[in-house]
Parts: structure tokens; sequence; C-alpha cells
């Protein structure tokens, strides 16, 4: 994320000076997006920097912002942004209580670590949650590099960001799951069969939510149902526990808005908490 977000803002007229990476892979992915631009350790880069980007897993950040608070890196009036979804600006409190002007500034957006994060950034959502203050400067640096700010109260980053993950991690997850399971179907080409299919799933869950389901559990079909645990089981019993999560998930959604009958929702949930015990109970052996 660290490269792309400089490589914007430097679009913008921002001028990188320093970037610091560890990793092979983090230090090609510098070369690429900041060629030219030193790569330091941490502390070289706050004494370079006005405007200091922390672009790191969410566990580590804490950590380091304690590090740099400590060995006195951070400067009186520099703009300390972290990327995290998870945190506010109270992560950053060691460095503000050292002068730096704390700001989170989370893309909702999945990156490669190529080019190609640049270009995804424009009207990509931002997770914002800055001091009255800096708003208009955490509005600014967002609109610089083409997103757009969606303000998020420190105490709701938690919860912000476990939706985020909910459905952008979790749907990728499904997807190569299924497109694992098609090919022991034997279709040749996976994607090419659920791009249409999922492009049209995920407009119309946009565009309408809960309205938008279709498929056997909001319909009731209970032998479907039990017909696809069959074949799971069967196939790849690593998907059994997933799906029927989802099912029991979806089965409660489609009642409450209307689209699953009561009366074949019964059978329906009957299926599902029946092979959810045998789920729990693992893989079936020979006695």
């Amino acid at each position: 994320m660290g490269p792309a977000l400089a490589a914007s803002l430097q679009l913008a007229g921002h001028r990188p000076v320093a970037v610091s990476a560890v990793s092979d892979r983090s230090r090609r992915r510098a070369a690429e997006l900041l060629p030219d631009v030193p790569v330091v350790e941490p502390a070289r880069v706050l004494a370079l920097a006005d405007l200091v980007l922390l672009t790191v897993p969410d566990d580590a950040l804490p950590g380091l912002v304690e590090g740099l608070a400590d060995t006195g890196a951070v400067r009186p009036g520099q703009l300390l942004v972290h990327t995290s979804g998870r945190y506010g600006v109270r992560v950053l409190d060691p460095a503000r209580r050292a002068g730096a002007l704390p700001l989170a500034l989370h893309p909702a957006m999945t990156f490669t670590g190529t080019a190609v994060d640049v270009q995804r950034l424009a009207g990509c959502s931002f997770g914002v949650t800055a001091p009255e203050e800096l708003r208009l400067a955490a509005e600014a640096l967002v609109i610089e590099m083409g997103g757009e700010p969606e303000w998020i109260a420190e105490d709701a980053r938690p919860l912000y960001h476990a939706a985020l993950a909910l459905g952008a991690n979790h749907l990728v997850t499904l997807v190569a799951q299924s497109m694992e399971l098609l090919r022991k179907a034997g279709v040749a080409a996976p994607d090419r069969m659920l791009g249409p299919l999922l492009g049209a799933a995920l407009d119309n869950a946009l565009r309408s939510g809960d309205a938008a389901l279709t498929g056997p559990v909001a319909r009731g079909d209970a032998g479907t149902v039990a017909a696809h645990v069959a074949e799971l089981r069967k196939h790849a019993p690593g998907t059994v526990a997933g799906y029927l999560a989802m099912a029991r998930t979806t089965a409660d959604r489609a009642l409450a808005h209307g689209l699953l009958k009561p009366e074949l929702a019964e059978d329906l949930l009957g299926v599902l908490a029946a092979d959810s015990t045998t789920a729990a109970d693992g893989p079936r052996g020979e006695e």
C-alpha cells in the first residue's frame, strides 16, 4: 500500500524523499512505483519528511509508533499518517505527545503492489479519523489521492474494519472455493463462468441489499441444500462448515425480509441443523 499511496501523492505534486522497505518484495515494489527514491531506515524517513505514511500491518503499528517516539525520531509539526483500518488516531498518541499531527487514512481497497493500485485509488473511499483541527488536512490528502473521505469515529474503527474484512477478504475465499469446485465438476474455465454471475450478484446486492437474495436457501429448497452438502462432504469436506454457516445466515436474513416462506424454512433449517452436527463431529471414518 505504501508505494501506491506515495506515488499517488507524487502525481498530486508532493515530492517523495525517502522510503523504508525491509523484504525483497517491498524493495521491488518501492523501486517500481517510486524509482530514484532512496530506501533508508524508518528513523531516517522521519528525519527527511514533513508527511510520513506508516503503512505497516495492524499488529505492528503500536510498537512502531512507540519505538519512533521513544527514539526521538518524531518532529513537532510533522504529519504522521497511518493506514490501518483497525485503529483511529489514538494509536498515534506517543507521537502526538512528541508534537506530531496524527491522521488515520485507510483506503477501502485491495492492493497488488503494482502500478494498477494507483489507478484504483481514483474514486476509492477512505475511512478517515482525525482530530477536529486536522479534518481539513485529512480531507485534502484523500482528495489529492483521488479518493473520497468517509468519516469514521475513533471507537467505530474496529467495527468499520470488520465490515470490510467480512465483505472483501471472505469474498476472495468464497470465490476461490467456488472455482476449485467448478474445476472438480469439469468446468474448463471457472473464472469465465463465474465472472458474469458474480458481477451481477454484486451489483444487485449493492443496489438492493437482501432483496437481491436468490438460490435454493432463499427459496427454501431443503432437498437441494441437502444434496449440496452431501456432494461437498464427498468431494470437498473442508468447505462444508463454511457452506452451512453461510446457508444458515442466508436463511435467517431471507426469513427476516420475507423472502423465505416460514412453512419452507422449517425443513431447510432442519437440514442445516442436522448437517451442522455432523460437520462438528468431523469427517466420518470406518469403525
